[in-house]
């Protein structure tokens, strides 16, 4: 995020008229464009401090408006490469303007969530992790055009210093809500630091090569048209270890289904995750490699949110990096 862009000045400009019609204007346009036609009222279905969503109703069915923040409009041009390099994975592209942080996508089938919630269970979540995998692999050859769209680098050679700014930063260091390091978390985070570093050289000698981290998979991004699994929601996305995806994932499943944390259910799951990645190493020290992203994961996620939030952020949203910190040092207390 624009250091200068605040949390108040972003919902005021999400709630502005004047943005709001000439969202609704370039909208209209491009469906022109496209030979449709706006059949109803267009609503606000999603309003965050970092972007703002709309339904368009349409002949024949619905499309989406998504408007981001500054700091996350690597979105645009992101889901723009992945509708062109896989466009089974992806909704359809209607229009996008980068310049604005603005795109106009098709609808893109039905949530994962609702299918799960009407019919439990893993099998569906297999079938997603292991087209994701898929996914993960062939976009590690374009990391240079993932990083020229300004996707944020979070690599292992890099995620150490990004650590140590992280735990020393207003966000971590909150105070005056229940989740607030401790002095005693905090001393401890700061030690940590050659941690990191010792476990980013591990992973990173797993032989599996670093790529596109969606940040926020969970089953509400996850749609199925047609049996084709359509991803969405790329606003949280990095360049990093590849397996740090399968934390939210995991986390999602638990949420959803009502699994306990480390359910014995999760070994499918994860066994569907990683076959794919045997191409770069025998399926023992994936499983390894994959235990030991876990203790980093968190860290991950953390950085999303710092990106994401501005310091006036309220209180809801700032309880989300000290949660995610202790998080990484309760994983690797049990080391």
């Amino acid at each position: 995020m624009h250091p200068s862009h605040t949390l108040s000045e972003k919902l005021l400009d999400w709630n502005q008229p004047a943005r709001r019609a000439a969202a609704e204007a370039w909208i209209a346009q491009e469906l022109i464009r496209r030979g449709r036609r706006i059949t109803g009222e267009i609503e606000q279905v999603r309003l965050r401090p970092w972007s703002s969503v709309l339904r368009v109703p349409v002949q024949g069915g619905t499309v989406y408006f998504k408007a981001v923040a500054r700091g996350l409009a690597h979105e645009v041009g992101l889901t723009c490469l992945l509708a062109k390099l896989r466009p089974g994975s992806m909704p359809d592209v209607l229009a996008a303007d980068p310049a604005r942080g603005w795109l106009l996508l098709d609808e893109g089938g039905l949530r994962l969530r609702e299918i799960l919630q009407a019919s439990p269970g893993l099998e569906r979540w297999q079938a997603t992790l292991g087209r994701y995998a898929g996914l993960q692999i062939e976009m590690a050859e374009h990391s240079a055009e993932i990083l020229a769209l300004g996707v944020p680098d979070r690599r292992l050679a890099v995620l150490p210093r990004l650590y140590a700014q992280l735990v020393e930063s207003p966000l971590a260091n909150v105070e005056g809500i229940p989740e607030a390091l401790t002095p005693g978390e905090r001393a401890r985070l700061a030690d940590m630091k050659a941690v990191v570093e010792a476990l980013c050289a591990e992973l990173a000698d797993c032989g599996v090569p670093e790529s596109l981290n969606h940040g926020d998979f969970h089953d509400g991004n996850i749609f199925i048209r047609d049996e084709q699994i359509v991803f969405v929601d790329w606003g949280d996305a990095s360049l990093a270890h590849p397996f740090f995806s399968l934390r939210t994932a995991l986390v999602s499943m638990e949420n959803t289904l009502g699994l306990a944390e480390n359910a014995p259910e999760f070994a499918g799951p994860r066994e569907a995750y990683l076959e794919p990645f045997q191409v770069f190493a025998p399926l023992p020290a994936l499983r390894e490699s994959l235990d030991l992203s876990a203790r980093l994961a968190p860290l991950s996620s953390a950085l999303a949110w710092q990106r994401a939030l501005a310091e006036e952020a309220p209180a809801d949203t700032r309880r989300a990096i000290p949660s995610l910190l202790r998080e990484f040092l309760e994983l690797n207390d049990r080391f």
